[in-house]
């Protein structure tokens, strides 16, 4: 007896072997699976969503974090540096406080999908507390900031030597450390709010974001540079004063952020509810495991030796032509 085409497996008959109907259940329960995971619309979202917590991964991560954070600082602390070292009018001010903005963004374009690019003890947690990276990742991602921008001052220093308080973040003249300190709240709470903001995924902005937050970064120290010295960075802040031994206000480059971070994660919640959804999470952990995975994928391809033979306009309708005459 021949099964017709939409008979089920398992109506085979009891003349089947077990094993045979066994595998039939199996794969008919595969397919109902794959079924029920498309119609939810992010099946590898749900395939891999254990990856974040993936411990394979988390030393690219951190490294990420070691990196992006240097480069930061780099041109941050070392805009200021070379400036003192070749006269006081080598690098413009504008240039100072653009040279940041632009790096972030660059950062967050080469990276930010291995570890998120925080490259900022605040922003770190501020993704904590809106649910979008787990808490028990926060301490490490921090101690790699800071570890960058620790190394970062140091080859500035190895370089070019100290400048006095040249590359650090200090209050502007006839300002307070109190008023430093809730100038620093007020700019980070616009950083964090348009990280948190990019990242939820409501703006549909996608790798736009690293525009978004270097140009709030750039707009920020345009204008608020001279009054605190616009860090909203405790990484990039302290980690130069630790290096050069200036520990001028230092508390308002800690608690200045912190607050800010706060009061952006409040207004966050106000604008768009609980986070921890599939795009925060995957902004704030980067999708390294998720969207893809470290090592050669497929075959590689030689390239070709020579131009590509695709035959030009025309010729395979002459072709066609001909072959139709014979």
């Amino acid at each position: 007896m021949v099964s017709q085409p939409g008979e089920d497996a398992r109506s085979a008959g009891p003349a089947a072997p077990q094993s045979f109907r066994q595998r039939a259940d199996r794969e008919l329960a595969a397919r109902h699976a794959d079924v029920a995971l498309r119609s939810m619309g992010q099946p590898n979202a749900i395939a891999r969503q254990f990856d974040f917590a993936d411990d394979n991964y988390e030393w690219r991560r951190l490294f990420s974090e070691v990196l992006g954070t240097f480069f930061l600082v780099l041109v941050a602390v070392g805009g200021g540096m070379v400036n003192a070292r070749f006269g006081g009018h080598a690098v413009p001010a504008a240039a100072r406080v653009t040279a940041p903005g632009l790096m972030v963004a660059a950062v967050i374009l080469f990276m930010g999908t291995v570890s998120g690019a925080h490259l900022n003890p605040v922003v770190s947690v501020a993704f904590a507390l809106r649910g979008d990276f787990p808490w028990r990742r926060v301490p490490a991602y921090i101690v790699a900031q800071f570890a960058g921008a620790v190394l970062a001052t140091l080859l500035l220093w190895a370089l070019i030597g100290k400048h006095g308080s040249a590359g650090l973040t200090l209050p502007g003249g006839g300002v307070s450390t109190i008023t430093a300190t809730a100038w620093e709240a007020v700019l980070t709470t616009g950083l964090v709010s348009v990280i948190l903001g990019t990242a939820s995924g409501a703006q549909a902005v996608g790798s736009l974001a690293a525009i978004a937050v270097g140009s709030y970064i750039t707009l920020a120290g345009l204008w608020g540079a001279p009054v605190s010295g616009a860090s909203m960075n405790p990484a990039r802040s302290l980690g130069p004063a630790l290096v050069l031994g200036d520990w001028t206000a230092w508390w308002a480059y800690l608690a200045g952020p912190a607050i800010g971070a706060v009061i952006a994660v409040g207004i966050a919640y106000v604008l768009r509810g609980a986070g921890g959804g599939v795009s925060g999470s995957r902004a704030a952990q980067g999708t390294l495991g998720v969207s893809w995975r470290p090592g050669r994928i497929g075959v590689s391809e030689a390239a070709p030796d020579g131009p590509s033979r695709t035959p030009a306009a025309g010729t395979e309708r002459k072709a066609d032509e001909s072959e139709g005459s014979e």
